[in-house]
């Protein structure tokens, strides 16, 4: 029972932070994506601490950057991160894993769509770890020329979701499609409000939409129906949830009016802009959201000092 308890707690990239020894820690990066890794956290979910970097140099993928940085606590507290490399070309993302933020494993390259000799990108991999079969998800956007229909968009512009799984990441299985709405799709977060409950972030890039949307299923790995109107403005993309109290609230990245915006929902269907409300460092960029303990807080501050 003890088992079954740690591994329902630990390891979702959407998180309450309810308990008093943790907060919340933002991952992000800084244009042009040479640098790194950079970090922020939160003591309330809206105010958010700028803890600076890079903290972990990107080596990995022929670009040598690190866009979209998503991070999950894992079992034991292990953090494991992903990241976008190359902005095109390439046929995986980067992957390394921290104890406490600051020391990092070995850096490697995933090459999750070396099958797939024709791909054109790999976009903002997103890291979920699916309590109930305790293994890692990672989702991804790439485009496969004449795959699929491309409705408004030029064949290399035309993406979709997929995804692997990995108990270890040193095994991952092998690539699947994710998610097929019938439109181009990058920026995917999956949700789980309950057992059998998932809710997937999504950002519908077609020329005339480029904004956020919701889908809805009953698994991680979905499938996803019920796609709904989208509730952010025109170009607005790099979603990323946390659990606050009784609501979610999600930040995005408002790339057209370049700022940062936030909604609170609790039920994804009604959302509120608490963007008034927020405060985030200067420069953040597209990254993802999980937990951290005050100890490990404590340590990355006086890292920066």
């Amino acid at each position: 029972m003890k088992k079954i308890i740690i591994i329902l707690i630990v390891g979702f990239s959407v998180l309450s932070c309810s308990n008093s020894k943790q907060a919340y820690l933002f991952t992000s990066f800084r244009e042009p994506a040479t640098d790194g890794l950079y970090l922020a956290s939160s003591e309330d979910g809206y105010h958010w601490k700028d803890l600076g970097g890079p903290y972990l140099k990107p080596e990995a993928g022929k670009s040598k950057i690190m866009r979209d940085p998503s991070i999950v606590k894992g079992k034991d507290n292990v953090y494991h991160m992903v990241w976008t490399t190359d902005w095109k070309g390439g046929d995986g993302f980067g992957y390394a894993s921290s104890k406490d933020l600051i020391h990092w494993s070995e850096q490697q390259y995933i090459h999750v769509m070396k099958n797939e000799p024709e791909v054109v990108n790999v976009w903002a991999p997103e890291i979920f770890y699916d309590d109930e079969q305790d293994r890692y998800i990672i989702i991804w956007a790439s485009t496969i020329p004449f795959r699929f229909e491309k409705g408004v968009e030029e064949e290399r512009n035309n993406h979709r979701m997929y995804y692997v799984t990995t108990k270890d990441f040193k095994t991952f299985s092998d690539t699947k499609l994710f998610f097929e709405p019938g439109f181009s799709v990058i920026d995917c977060v999956i949700v789980k409000r309950a057992k059998n409950d998932y809710v997937l972030v999504l950002k519908d890039n077609t020329r005339p939409m480029r904004n956020l949307k919701v889908a809805f299923g009953k698994t991680p790995i979905g499938p996803f129906e019920n796609i709904s109107d989208p509730y952010t403005d025109y170009l607005s993309e790099g979603p990323t949830v946390l659990k606050k109290d009784n609501d979610w609230l999600i930040y995005y990245d408002n790339y057209g009016a370049k700022n940062y915006q936030a909604l609170r929902t609790s039920d994804f269907k009604k959302f509120e802009n608490i963007s008034s409300k927020i405060q985030l460092p200067e420069g953040h960029k597209h990254g993802t959201i999980t937990t951290i303990s005050k100890k490990t807080l404590k340590s990355l501050i006086e890292n920066k000092k």
